[in-house]
């Protein structure tokens, strides 16, 4: 991360070029996706990739994160002026992208790197966030008192896994869920 930190603003701004590139390709293609093609899209060289990035799983690590990272950022900033319209709309984001991205932390585990899964999981980021939506829902008697941010989290991962590629109706099952099936 410190080497992160200490790349020019010509180098920070390749980096994050490549992972937005690898990010929308992973997004399509999966974890194999195409490291020239990723390169080609950032507009940098193979080279440059491989420079910020020496192996395939390192950038597939970053994009993770940084896909992680900007979910928890959307849902700290809800405002909490409609509680439940919040959480659920943050649950989606959360089922979405799992849908669309889980190939990559199957990718990350069965690496070379053999990293372990503490290591590239980022629930207690995801349970961080969560924890504050699912409070502010329950303070408003909004949800069930006994749902957990545990339980919802479960709840989203498990559609996701099973609508893996397919997004549309993840977010569609997602909302059943979350209003229940009767009318």
């Amino acid at each position: 991360m410190e080497r992160v930190k200490s790349l020019r603003a010509d180098g920070q701004r390749n980096r994050e070029r490549i992972i937005e590139a690898a990010a929308e390709l992973v997004g399509r293609d999966g974890a194999q996706a195409s490291l020239e093609e990723i390169a080609r899209r950032a507009g940098v060289g193979s080279a440059t990739l491989h420079r910020h990035f020496p192996s395939r799983q390192s950038l597939l690590e970053a994009v993770f994160r940084e896909g992680v990272a900007q979910l928890c950022a959307r849902g700290a900033a809800q405002p909490g002026e409609d509680p439940v319209a919040e959480l659920a709309a943050w649950l989606e984001d959360v089922t979405v992208y799992t849908a669309t991205h889980r190939g990559l932390a199957v990718a990350l585990l069965a690496g070379p790197e053999g990293l372990s899964a503490e290591e590239i999981c980022c629930t207690d980021m995801l349970l961080d966030v969560l924890n504050v939506l699912v409070a502010r829902a329950s303070s408003a008697g909004a949800i069930h008192a006994g749902a957990t941010s545990e339980d919802l989290m479960m709840l989203a991962n498990a559609i996701a896994v099973a609508n893996e590629d397919d997004p549309l109706t993840a977010r569609r099952v997602l909302r059943l869920a979350l209003t229940g099936v009767r009318p």
